[in-house]
């Protein structure tokens, strides 16, 4: 199949030039309100939604997903707002892979904002860490013997209530060390825990949508 038949909208949990090294396709910024118009008038049959618009603009609306599984075109999501909208539109046809689509398939989270980031407007690269990845990463500190079960549970209920925009490890230990949660000793092995074993659960399922589409292909 020409790669010309498919189309990937992401760059935030997977770059285009590492997902290009992995699937032979078209890649697009992630995806808006009227991109899927778009591609279907250029006739792909196969989209992957990996990462999407949430907040500062319109998001891909169900009635456009819909429209393009009517028309034939087999749709794959997963990672992200691929995630999310699979999780929805599931029962019509739209081929939902990986952990957080199930996590939003079975209710184990519900909010966007488990899955947005601030990004690079030029590159789409994130600048903050989304709550799924934290949420991981946290309890593999706690089951590593970093952290212990309430610390773990405090730390995910502060980087929840904190501004998807503005999250970080680093800004969640900050404030925990200032709160008196735990000693500055203990917040910077914590730290270092996070940014070399970081949990990160959108690429790993970003990669996923990519080899079910190299599956869709090949069958």
């Amino acid at each position: 199949m020409s790669n010309r038949k498919i189309v990937v909208f992401t760059g935030t949990s997977i770059s285009h030039k590492e997902a290009k090294t992995l699937l032979d396709a078209t890649y697009m910024p992630p995806i808006s309100r009227g991109d899927i118009d778009d591609v279907l008038r250029k006739g792909y049959s196969i989209i992957g939604i990996i990462d999407g618009i949430f907040f500062n603009r319109a998001a891909v609306a169900h009635k456009e997903i819909l429209q393009a599984l009517e028309a034939g075109v087999k749709v794959v999501g997963g990672g992200s707002m691929g995630a999310l909208r699979a999780s929805e539109l599931d029962v019509h046809g739209m081929i939902g892979v990986g952990r957080i689509y199930e996590w939003y398939r079975d209710g184990v989270i519900e909010d966007d904002d488990e899955v947005a980031v601030a990004t690079n407007p030029e590159t789409f690269e994130p600048v903050s860490v989304p709550m799924v990845n934290i949420r991981e990463t946290l309890k593999a500190a706690y089951m590593g013997g970093i952290i212990d079960h309430d610390t773990c549970m405090e730390l995910t209920a502060m980087a929840k209530r904190t501004q998807y925009g503005h999250r970080s490890y680093l800004g969640v230990v900050r404030n925990e060390i200032k709160a008196g949660l735990f000693s500055e000793e203990v917040g910077k092995k914590l730290l270092d825990y996070c940014r070399n074993h970081e949990a990160d659960v959108k690429k790993e399922d970003a990669i996923l949508v990519l080899n079910k589409i190299k599956e869709l292909v090949k069958s």
